[in-house]
């Protein structure tokens, strides 16, 4: 049935016939994309026309203008229909009925509807006045009516916006700037907005009203197909939703991929970014061109005058690099250039370019793409040079290495690349896709090259450290088969080879040690002393550790972290110079613990105090005032059965993350009776204040002694929160760590956060009559990664079958 075949079945049948006409094109399997869309715009002109004859019998001066989406023909499912009811100042009742025949009959089928009522003087009035309305009247497209008046305006509209675009282009790239800020990107968000966010479907209209200004024209090459895509899957989102949204959810994102046909909800966001990404580059690139051919127009005149209206003056040039110069506020290849000779000249452009802080011309990049020679294998000693240079040049590699990746240049030089690009990222710790990642990576690692002796593998390692999450497994793993091919090929040597595979290897062997196991065991300072190998590379790994953690999000980086991961490599570094780490000693109680613990025996009930912890500024930092590393929480408790799940309970009632945990029976001063416990834990507050130590202190002692009903009050708060849909967690995982310590069992948990999680976690492992020794908690976004060192009531490590079911029963007691 073709578009006017189901037009014809419309005709004549009023809205119902309208509407059933519509849901048979609508859910007819075989009509998707342009067509349809058009289709569906073709149907509705069919039936308005219909409408307006009715109305306008014996009416001149009035036509029916479609503007918007729907003046370009491009209806999706639930889209607005944005009518303009255009008339020449006569008949206003007449006009005014005839507006009434026409939107209560849309309004009537549910319908949204933007309209409205205007002369060709009041429509560029308001056009003149609101930028909104002025863009969607150059998309005017005549429906029914008076051709002549329809044509009148549009012609009038564009004189008026052409006119006008010196002083409206830059207050619509300010307004376009202020949406991204918003709305973010569309090329890395989660839940993007196909149309609001940058590089959606406003800013691809945006590009068509500046060409239509004749000041700038945006690069064409994808750019229809990338508006043709997001526009496709905008059609899916509202057959599959049954509502007027831009929004692509999670929940929503596997039904839209299997309405488009799509492998994945994966695949479906790697074709939206791909398509943000040359929507926002051609923007990028278009208010550039924008920006400076208003700065000509500004300067001409003085220099006309200057020169007494002469020849056009030439612009200057400024020589960057061999082969590159400076013209005009951008690089451009230079007139003796000759890239098809030359094949290290994109690299050296975007050395040249970054390290300028200035951005490649597009027909520079694409002269070079289009001539591009392969580089011999290992690269030439220049090529591995210009790409260190890039990747060390800070936030302007950023866009320079954008514009190398829109023409196909960086998986020209890395073809492994390729696997990485636009692949989203469904952790809520990472803000980046894996190749904006990396990028970022090395724009941090450029901050952290005086720290090491080798720049040039930090950044490298920094660029590749992810580069395994295009394949299947372990990304680690991966990454460091496919970095030893890769580190070959651009030229460095076995011994550097070795040091870039091991730290992509490892790079996140610091930041999951320091936060997850027990530095003050010895077992575990070896550990890493042997994955390391060298002082040089444990030099390297740090910096990318927190370079990698930086560019990852927030969530990510701490002080509290760092001062863990510091520890650790101040400690690695002793074993690999030669120092042995020492069997632990239990240490001497301080005054502090003494006067806790003869406190709380004098008492029979817990004391506790509260103590800032903080970290002076770096060496290399200027002065200020220290930074707060979290609360120090000590407390004493007579030693008795309930104490972990007690005080994680009291904490978690009150809103203290906690960071660490540690549990130790005290020894206390001759002539003292009784056994006592102490726990220093490191802790924040998830917003607000501290709670009082007295609060805290009480709520504990009714914990200990059963009045108060922990679970059931977390139970509570949990459930006064409202139910929000969203994406199901992965089960939680209970393993056993046998080689991680000589002197405890090392249990890990992975679970969702929660309020309470440590709460229930330490009551199952009371339940199961193991002593905790210490706790090492690790929250990233909605992930808690615990460590606890357990032992036996004898103090020594659990036998491995013990081990295993304590394990077992922890993963059953959390699922459910």
């Amino acid at each position: 049935m073709t578009s006017t075949d189901v037009s014809k079945d419309a005709e004549g049948s009023g809205p119902s016939g309208y509407a059933a006409a519509r849901l048979r094109l609508l859910t007819k399997e075989a009509r998707s994309g342009p067509p349809r869309r058009a289709a569906l715009a073709e149907l509705t002109d069919e039936w308005l026309t219909g409408l307006f004859a009715a109305g306008a019998e014996g009416l001149r001066g009035v036509s029916l203008v479609a503007v918007g989406g729907y003046g370009r023909g491009e209806l999706s499912p639930r889209s607005d229909l944005d009518l303009l009811l255009l008339h020449d100042g006569g008949d206003s009742k007449a006009v005014a009925a005839l507006a009434d025949r026409i939107w209560y009959p849309v309004w009537d089928l549910g319908l949204a509807l933007d309209h409205s009522v205007r002369t060709p003087a009041e429509a560029r009035r308001t056009a003149g006045e609101d930028l909104k309305v002025q863009l969607g009247l150059l998309d005017a497209r005549h429906i029914a009516g008076d051709l002549g008046l329809t044509a009148g305006l549009r012609t009038s509209v564009l004189a008026d916006w052409r006119n006008q675009a010196p002083k409206r282009l830059p207050e619509l790239q300010e307004l376009s700037a202020e949406r991204a800020e918003r709305q973010g990107e569309l090329q890395y968000l989660l839940e993007p907005d196909l149309k609001e966010a940058r590089g959606g479907l406003r800013d691809a209209t945006i590009l068509r009203a500046v060409a239509a200004s004749w000041l700038a024209d945006a690069p064409r090459e994808g750019l229809d197909g990338a508006r043709r895509r997001l526009l496709d899957v905008r059609d899916a989102l509202h057959l599959t939703t049954g509502r007027a949204t831009d929004r692509l959810s999670l929940q929503e994102q596997d039904q839209v991929a299997a309405e488009l046909g799509l492998l994945d909800a994966d695949t479906l966001l790697r074709q939206v970014y791909e398509s943000a990404r040359v929507i926002s580059y051609a923007s990028d690139v278009t208010w550039r061109e924008v920006g400076r051919v208003l700065r000509a127009r500004a300067v001409r005149p003085r220099l006309r005058a200057m020169l007494g209206g002469g020849a056009k003056p030439v612009a200057e040039r400024s020589p960057l690099a061999e082969g590159v110069v400076e013209q005009d506020g951008e690089v451009v290849l230079a007139r003796a250039a000759r890239p098809e000779r030359d094949p290290v000249l994109p690299l050296r452009a975007a050395a040249a370019a970054a390290q300028a802080g200035l951005p490649l011309s597009l027909h520079a990049v694409r002269r070079m793409a289009a001539n591009v020679r392969p580089l011999p294998t290992p690269w030439p000693a220049e090529a591995r040079e210009q790409l260190v240079t890039l990747l060390g040049s800070g936030r302007p590699t950023v866009e320079v290495w954008e514009a190398l990746e829109a023409e196909g240049l960086i998986t020209h030089f890395l073809p492994d690349w390729e696997r990485v690009r636009c692949r989203p990222q469904r952790n809520a710790v990472h803000i980046w896709t894996v190749d904006r990642h990396l990028i970022e990576t090395a724009v941090r690692a450029s901050e952290f090259t005086r720290r090491v002796h080798r720049p040039d593998l930090l950044l490298v390692a920094a660029l590749l450290h992810d580069i395994g999450k295009g394949w299947p497994g372990d990304h680690s793993v991966a990454g460091e088969i496919i970095v030893k091919d890769v580190a070959a090929r651009i030229g460095f040597d076995r011994d550097d080879v070795t040091v870039l595979s091991t730290l992509v290897r490892h790079h996140l062997l610091l930041v999951e040690t320091a936060t997850r196991r027990d530095l003050e065991d010895p077992a575990t300072v070896r550990s890493v002393a042997e994955a390391v190998g060298s002082q040089g590379t444990l030099e390297l790994l740090h910096a990318l550790t927190e370079a990698d953690a930086l560019a990852t999000g927030p969530a990510a980086w701490s002080s509290w972290r760092g001062s863990l991961v510091a520890d650790l490599v101040k400690r690695v570094g002793a074993v690999l110079a030669g120092d042995d780490p020492a069997e632990p000693e239990a240490a001497a109680p301080t005054a502090e613990q003494e006067r806790l613990a003869i406190e709380a025996i004098a008492t029979g009930s817990p004391v506790l105090a509260l103590r800032a912890q903080t970290e002076p500024p770096a060496e290399d930092q200027a002065p200020g005032d220290p930074e707060p590393l979290g609360v120090e929480l000590l407390i004493a408790v007579p030693d008795q059965p309930g104490v972990l799940p007690a005080v994680a309970g009291v904490l978690a009632m009150h809103r203290l993350t906690v960071r660490t945990a540690e549990l130790s029976a005290l020894d206390l001063p001759d002539g003292v009776e009784g056994a006592v416990l102490l726990l220093n834990w490191r802790v924040a507050a998830e917003y607000g204040s501290l709670p009082q130590a007295a609060r805290l202190r009480a709520d504990l002692v009714r914990a200990l002694d059963g009045s108060l009903d922990i679970a059931g009050r977390l139970a509570e708060r949990d459930a006064a929160y409202p139910r929000r849909r969203g994406v199901v967690a992965p089960p939680p995982r209970v393993t056993v760590h046998p080689a991680a310590s000589r002197l405890a069992t090392v249990i890990e948990v992975r679970a969702q956060d929660a309020p309470g999680l440590l709460f229930r976690i330490g009551r199952a492992l009371e339940d199961a009559s193991v002593r905790v020794r210490s706790a090492h908690v690790s929250t990233l976004g909605a992930n808690a990664v615990d460590a606890f060192y357990v032992t036996g009531p004898e103090g020594a490590p659990l036998p491995g079958e013990e081990a295993a079911a304590v394990a077992r029963k922890l993963e059953e007691t959390l699922r459910g």
